[in-house]
């Protein structure tokens, strides 16, 4: 019995998902091992630089996070099935968006203009980030807003709610 080529993209799509999203969470709790490390050590170059101090905490916590919304959106897709239509756009989104926000909080810590206290010009990668993510959930939430799982769990799509009134 042959799959059909939705169900073997899906698979794909779910797969590399769940993979992405548990590196990416083992990445980014260990660099805030590492973030910890330099703060009970001391290191007087993450210290006194509290712009680095603060992006730096912020590239850990937005890649923490988004490793633990590649996990959800391929439980998403598992749970939903072939009844998620359009998986190419928010799956290449939420890929960029995991790249690029906590790529630039990261990047915008490196190098800090010295006499503004600014970060460094990567910070303007989290921006971008940030609006890639916000395409890739508006994707999601209407790719699950579309179907449903009827009682003998088939999927079906969803009807537009009407006064009975």
């Amino acid at each position: 019995m042959n799959a059909s080529p939705v169900s073997n993209n899906h698979e794909l799509y779910t797969q590399r998902h769940f993979r992405f999203g548990w590196w990416s969470l083992l990445l980014f709790l260990i660099l805030g091992l590492v973030l910890e490390s330099l703060y009970a050590f001391k290191n007087t170059g993450y210290l006194e630089n509290e712009t680095r101090h603060l992006v730096w905490r912020l590239a850990h916590a937005h890649g923490t996070l988004l490793g633990l919304v590649h996990i959800a959106f391929a439980f998403t897709l598992s749970v939903t099935g072939e009844s998620f239509k359009r998986i190419r756009l928010p799956s290449a989104c939420l890929n960029a968006a995991s790249v690029l926000l906590p790529g630039g909080f990261f990047l915008g810590g490196i190098y800090t203009f010295p006499k503004t206290n600014d970060p460094g010009l990567g910070i303007f990668l989290a921006p971008i980030g940030g609006l890639v993510l916000l395409v890739a959930v508006f994707c999601i939430a209407r790719g699950v807003s579309g179907s449903s799982v009827n009682e003998a769990g088939q999927d079906e799509p969803l009807e537009e709610a009407s006064d009975s009134e």
